[in-house]
């Protein structure tokens, strides 16, 4: 046996795995353990692992010959490609286990579950044998030091305080903000509603606005019908325009009226601009905040512009010169400068001596194919929309383009596993 035979489960989280041959098959998102009504331990059933293609598939233990410090083991490089979907006995420890209320036996104190230890028998087999506690001490209820226990040592959490009551996620925050938005997109969307919708409650609008862009399309609806409308509201103004707009798109003409005048007026203007426009031609896609200069801007402020570490990439590529104002719809259009011309440029000089006025634009009814060769034709990542009147608008990117181009559910299903192992069905009896 590799690695070691005691592993805290949050420590898990993001681990590379590895197939026999030095393969990588993808990253630990989640352990999955059975609870049981006795007191024994409850036996860990195996490792959820995000793929390439952001599917979260099962992977049972008995494939795992180690866990070390970076990497999970396995025996195989063939694993089972299927979604991963939770059985109603099983449940999640770091999805689920995190924050949850416990029992401190015989004393009969409360305290928090703050993460648990997978522990291997001799059988091979491992368990939840240990968990590591706060204890809640004082008149306030305030948490003491981490305690950790066996398992037999605390009462709970039973099965219908994961599913019912609520839950804390201090915890399971913790593991979640070391990911990308994308990853807590497909890490929400494998948790069971309750736990989804106590996460998205805790996250500050600006995190949940950058995850809920990456859910699929029945994901945000529900958490929209689920939070107040006024955070709703909230969230909308922390999206991205286009990104807000398409989620509206999606809503009933009542609910997206009442939640665009639940915005404020500043943030719900380009928003109502972009829902004037057709979903697949230009003005549908387009973002309405692309990186606009006026001439007389300096090499230097463009660069610092486009340094934004919040900036996407692919708007990032590209700044748009034109007439005052520099808000869309934007005074008259000069063009535009790429920023491997900024990068060869003296900082002092200004951007209107490296403007292209030859790249063509697009009209906002163009329509996907037409987009499509338009970004393949002049190999760009970002192109510049104007109206009749040579005001700029917005800009396409290109991850928009594909997103459209990309069946309806990708999200929820991932794509095509090419170069992924090899699908081989289960024969050691878990999720088959």
């Amino acid at each position: 046996m590799a690695g070691s035979s005691r592993v805290f489960a949050a420590r898990m989280s993001g681990l590379v795995v590895f197939g026999p041959d030095g393969q990588s098959i993808g990253k630990v998102r989640d352990v999955v353990a059975g609870l049981r009504k006795d007191r024994h331990p409850p036996r860990v059933l195996g490792i959820v692992v995000e793929v390439a293609t952001h599917r979260r598939i099962f992977v049972p233990m008995l494939r795992v010959t180690g866990i070390e410090s970076n990497a999970v083991l396995l025996s195989t490089g063939s694993v089972n490609m299927r979604r991963f979907h939770q059985r109603p006995n099983e449940v999640l420890v770091l999805g689920q286990l995190l924050d949850a209320r416990v029992t401190l036996l015989p004393s009969g104190r409360s305290a928090v579950l703050v993460d648990a230890a997978l522990e291997q028998q001799r059988n091979r087999e491992w368990q939840l044998g240990k968990v590591a506690v706060h204890v809640r001490s004082g008149p306030l209820g305030r948490k003491g030091p981490i305690q950790v226990l066996a398992w037999d040592q605390v009462a709970g959490p039973a099965t219908a305080q994961l599913t019912e009551q609520p839950q804390e996620v201090n915890e399971l925050l913790g593991v979640l903000d070391e990911m990308r938005a994308v990853d807590v997109a497909s890490a929400l969307h494998d948790l069971p509603e309750k736990r989804r919708y106590e996460v998205a409650e805790a996250l500050d609008d600006e995190r949940l606005a950058d995850v809920v862009e990456e859910l699929p399309e029945e994901d945000q609806k529900d958490l929209v019908a689920h939070l107040d409308e006024d955070r709703v509201a909230d969230l909308l103004e922390a999206m991205n325009p286009d990104d807000a707009a398409d989620l509206l798109a999606e809503l009933t003409e009542p609910d997206k009226e009442r939640l665009l005048n639940l915005m404020a007026p500043e943030e719900s203007e380009p928003v109502k601009r972009l829902l004037a426009y057709s979903a697949d031609t230009a003005g549908g896609l387009m973002t309405s905040d692309p990186v606009v200069l006026a001439p007389d801007a300096t090499v230097a402020e463009a660069l610092a512009r486009v340094r934004n570490a919040e900036l996407p990439v692919a708007l990032a590529s590209m700044v748009f010169v034109c007439r005052p104002p520099s808000e869309t719809p934007t005074g008259p259009y000069l063009g535009c400068v790429h920023i491997q011309r900024l990068l060869r440029e003296p900082p002092s000089n200004l951007v209107a001596g490296a403007v292209d006025t030859d790249l063509a634009s697009l009209p906002t009814g163009a329509k996907l194919a037409e987009i499509t060769r338009y970004f393949a034709a002049y190999n760009l990542v970002c192109g510049p929309v104007l109206d009749d009147q040579e005001h700029l608008l917005g800009a396409v990117t290109v991850d928009d383009v594909v997103d459209h181009l990309l069946p309806e559910n990708w999200r929820e299903g991932g794509l095509p596993d090419a170069g992924t192992p090899d699908f081989e069905p289960e024969t050691d009896g878990e999720h088959a």
